[in-house]
């Protein structure tokens, strides 16, 4: 199907076509070479040549829920790119972030993205949020075959529920499986690292300053122990992303926000290189 109507000014038939308010069931039945699980790979023994993301927390808190991603790209042994991207909004009131292939992440981001708008513009409401999770579970599903050649993405879903009047986790494992997290998550390589630290330094109830003070402490961590993990880099003023989800929709955290809280936590490690202790 070709969406081309400079020749005779009207939409191909597929796109007035009946179905259902899902842009990927539309690519489905009409475009299935532009689904990224449709496409042929090469035989290859590797992927260490493809750049890969990590780390990725998210933590609730009285306001929400927070998502937060270091911003180092890793090819193999070797740094592909200092200032990534790995925390995007889907909507209004939900962000993700991912870890793993990072062509391959960005892409099925963007198909999320417009799988929401789309469903929002037909339909003239927003999908619930276990909606979007369940479409999300299905984006991830159709990348199994790709998965399984080493070109995983697994990500970290976040959101306010409107109707519960808080905000949520979702972590998701290559297969499509999803687990509402209580509390805080992580994925990525320095995840296991960002867990333990938020084990500690994570409470119910949390303030907007003290949850981002805990996720870069976090993410601090992860740094510390897994190359693949960037900390904040004062020479070159990089720092994580950081986006809340509240009742007012979803705000990322300027550079100069950011950039205020990682210096108090590198000052503060500067005389406490194992972090903040708890009592």
């Amino acid at each position: 199907m070709s969406a081309d109507i400079s020749d005779w000014g009207a939409l191909p038939a597929g796109f007035l076509a009946p179905g259902p308010p899902s842009f990927l069931d539309f690519l489905t039945r009409h475009a299935p070479d532009a689904l990224p699980s449709r496409r042929a790979l090469p035989a290859t023994a590797g992927v260490a040549g493809v750049p890969h993301g990590t780390t990725i927390v998210a933590a609730e808190y009285a306001d929400g829920v927070l998502l937060a991603g270091d911003r180092r790209l890793t090819m193999g042994n070797l740094i592909a790119h200092r200032e990534g991207e790995k925390v995007f909004p889907a909507d209004e009131f939900s962000a993700v972030g991912y870890s793993g292939t990072v062509g391959m992440a960005i892409e099925m981001v963007r198909l999320f993205q417009l799988e929401l708008e789309h469903y929002e513009k037909v339909e003239g409401a927003t999908l619930s949020l276990m909606g979007k999770v369940n479409r999300l579970t299905s984006m991830i599903r159709g990348n199994l075959e790709l998965a399984m050649q080493g070109l995983a993405v697994i990500p970290l879903f976040a959101g306010y529920d409107v109707g519960a009047g808080r905000g949520r986790i979702f972590s998701f494992d290559i297969t499509g499986g999803h687990h509402e997290e209580h509390g805080f998550a992580a994925t990525g390589s320095g995840s296991v690292f960002a867990r333990g630290a938020l084990k500690k330094l994570h409470r119910p109830g949390m303030s907007e300053a003290d949850v981002v003070a805990a996720v870069l402490q976090a993410l601090y961590d992860a740094a510390d122990e897994d190359t693949a993990t960037g900390g904040p880099d004062l020479t070159r003023r990089i720092f994580p992303v950081v986006a809340l989800l509240t009742e007012d929709g979803y705000r990322r955290l300027t550079e100069q926000e950011v950039s205020e809280a990682a210096r108090a936590v590198l000052d503060q490690r500067l005389d406490h290189p194992d972090g903040p202790t708890v009592p």
